[in-house]
């Protein structure tokens, strides 16, 4: 499994994580608030799964190398 870790902007970083306070942990991308959504979200944590796939979550918050 690859490393995963922050984008490596600080201001990018920064406004998710501000968006991640405001919505009590839900990706703050994405409209509707469901366990799905709950950041680290289920379709990052199967993209760490792919040992395949490199790139950002949907916010991109996180980067995850292969």
């Amino acid at each position: 499994m690859g490393k995963v870790r922050l984008n490596e902007n600080e201001a990018v970083v920064k406004t998710v994580k501000d968006g991640l306070k405001r919505t009590g942990g839900y990706c703050p991308c994405r409209v509707e608030r469901t366990e799905a959504y709950k950041c680290m979200c289920e379709e990052f944590r199967r993209q760490i799964e792919d040992p395949d796939f490199e790139g950002y979550c949907h916010c991109m918050l996180y980067y995850k190398e292969r």
